[in-house]
Formats: structure tokens, sequence, C-alpha cells
């Protein structure tokens, strides 16, 4: 699929926190909230364990309160979660766990659920990183068919007649306020010629979760 022309700003981010059991809740619904305003809600389960295992990791190898930072970002079109800690001696490992072991199932889960993983030694820390496919065409885009592609031609069509629109390009805020647009028009022009408005969207939401519920 083409760049979409209306982008979602995946801005990376940094959170400072103290590495206790009582912070992994915290960080949890920080990733979910984050995730959903991404428009990556596929991946928050996954993203939320591998948090989980990562500041874990950090607790039991380097030690409880060790000041820990999260931090996320886009890599290409792959979720990237980082947590750095300032001991660069203990370092992750993949060991063989079976599964009834409690030791070594962190890293084996992150390293089952997750594209890619490492850890990368910098001068006063190191940094343990996954990475998760998105199925996006691009770090700002989103995932859809041909559906999407239809409506984002026809918003680029109303867009361009905003203020805040660009030549090429539409924000998310400004794309949203073009499909209010269209489909008030749409509504005009059905009542104009004698169809009823109520009734072609009771239509067009079965349709909706009708293709929805497929590719769900």
């Amino acid at each position: 699929m083409d760049d979409c022309r209306c982008e979602v700003q995946r801005k990376s981010w940094e959170l400072p926190f103290l590495a206790e059991p009582e912070a992994v809740a915290g960080l949890r619904n920080v990733m979910r909230l984050h995730l959903g305003l991404w428009g990556l809600s596929e991946q928050i389960d996954v993203a939320q364990l591998c948090v989980s295992e990562l500041t874990a990791n950090v607790i039991k190898h380097v030690g409880t309160g060790t000041p820990t930072t999260l931090a996320v970002s886009m890599n290409g079109t792959h979720l990237r979660i980082e947590v750095h800690d300032p001991d660069t001696r203990a370092l992750p490992t993949l060991v063989a766990a079976d599964a009834n072991s409690e030791a070594g199932r962190g890293m084996a889960l992150v390293d089952a659920m997750t594209d890619r993983w490492g850890v990368q030694l910098r001068a006063d820390r190191k940094v343990t990183w996954c990475e998760l496919a998105t199925g996006l065409a691009s770090p700002n885009g989103h995932s859809g068919g041909a559906g999407v592609m239809r409506a984002e031609a026809l918003l680029a069509l109303y867009g361009a007649t905003k203020p805040a629109a660009t030549a090429t390009r539409l924000s998310v805020a400004v794309a949203q306020e073009a499909a209010i647009d269209v489909i008030a028009d749409l509504l005009h022009w059905l009542r104009a010629h004698g169809c009823d408005p109520d009734a072609a969207l009771d239509r067009a939401q079965m349709h909706f979760e009708a293709e929805a519920a497929s590719v769900a």
C-alpha cells in the first residue's frame, strides 16, 4: 500500500522510573494508552508483556529501585521498545527453560513473542531492546484495505480546501473534519434525490461492521 496521506504521528518518547514491582502496572497502562493513540492496538498485549519482562529482568539482575528508563519509538515500520539501566555488567541472556522453570523464562518469552531483540552497551548504561512488526506501510502510516485507500483519495480532495492542510498530506485532525464534511454532503445528496439518509446510514453501518468482523 502507498504511504498514507492521513498520517498518524508516532513521536519517540521516554519515561524514567524506578525498577520496582509496583511500577510495572503503571508502565503497562502507559504502553496501552500510547499504542492506542498510535493506532497499534493489535500490538498492545505483546508490548505490555515485553515491558513487564524487561523491567522484571532489571529488578532481578540489577536491583530493586534501580533508576531505569522506558523508551518507545518506531524503527521503520517496527515498534521498538527499550529499557535502559545503568549496569553494563548484568547482561540479559537467553537460556533454555522448561515450562515448569521460573528462571530464564522472561527473555525466552520476549524472544518468542517479538521479531528481534538485543542488548546495546553504552558508556553509562545498557539498553535492552525488542522490536515488533506492525504491518504498517510507513512509520506514520496505518494499515487498511482498498476502502481506506478510496477514503483517503476522497478526503484529500476535501482536505485540500482546509486552511491547515498541506499540498500532499493531511493531519489526522484535518482528515477527521474532512470525513465529517464528506458524510454530511453525501447525506444532503441522498435527501436531494429522494432517498432516506437514515436508512443509508444504517446500511453503511451494517456494511462497516461486517467488513470489520471479517478482518478481525
